[in-house]
């Protein structure tokens, strides 16, 4: 006698059904205590709120060109912005360093003296460079410090930016105003014409060849 198959093929449904509903629920992003992010299909047990489900990719850079899942989730969470001037050599030595790790970052340049006291508001200080790391402010640079922040933020060590990712041109900390428009002078207005004063004629009186007085 042959055995009924209904109850194979139901069961074959439910784990059918159940891997799709594990796969609807989505992914979670779950932040470690060091800051590493990790990826998984379960939220953690014991942290919840550290757990945020994906609902769809993030916006792509400015740059144009889509950074990997995974770093485009750190520069959100930890974005990096760097403080520079001319003829500051640490400024080229933290510029390259983070060109050579593969860390997108924004760069505002200090060349005038409202950008000089922009800085001193907003790092207490005038040194440069100046940078920051998510909420982290470093001043200076010391390749050791840096190294150990963007550790810490989860950034890769080696690049994974694509080959035609463009690093986001620099930018003046405080916007470039555009000159005034001075008015035109106007024009003297023309003086109307001054009528010469009437001269007073002196009245005329009898004289010995006129002696009634008679003018014409």
């Amino acid at each position: 006698m042959q055995k009924p198959l209904f109850a194979p093929l139901l069961a074959s449904l439910l784990m059918t059904l159940a891997g799709a509903s594990a796969q609807a629920q989505g992914v979670y992003r779950i932040v470690g205590p060091d800051g590493k992010v990790t990826f998984s299909d379960r939220p953690p047990a014991d942290a919840p709120a550290q757990a945020a489900r994906t609902t769809g990719p993030a916006p792509a850079p400015a740059s144009g060109a889509a950074l990997p899942y995974e770093l485009r989730q750190i520069a959100t969470r930890f974005p990096v912005t760097i403080y520079t001037g001319n003829d500051c050599a640490p400024c080229v030595g933290l510029r390259n360093a983070l060109v050579a790790r593969g860390v997108p970052f924004s760069e505002r340049t200090v060349s005038t003296n409202e950008d000089v006291a922009a800085l001193q508001r907003l790092s207490g200080s005038a040194s440069l460079p100046f940078g920051s790391i998510g909420g982290q402010q470093l001043l200076g640079f010391s390749d050791a410090e840096w190294t150990q922040y963007l550790d810490a933020a989860g950034y890769p060590k080696q690049s994974q930016l694509p080959a035609n990712y463009q690093q986001p041109a620099a930018t003046p900390l405080v916007a470039v105003k555009s000159a005034a428009t001075v008015p035109a002078a106007e024009k003297p207005k023309a003086a109307a014409p001054v009528r010469p004063a009437p001269v007073a004629r002196p009245i005329d009186g009898p004289t010995p060849s006129n002696p009634a007085g008679i003018r014409f």
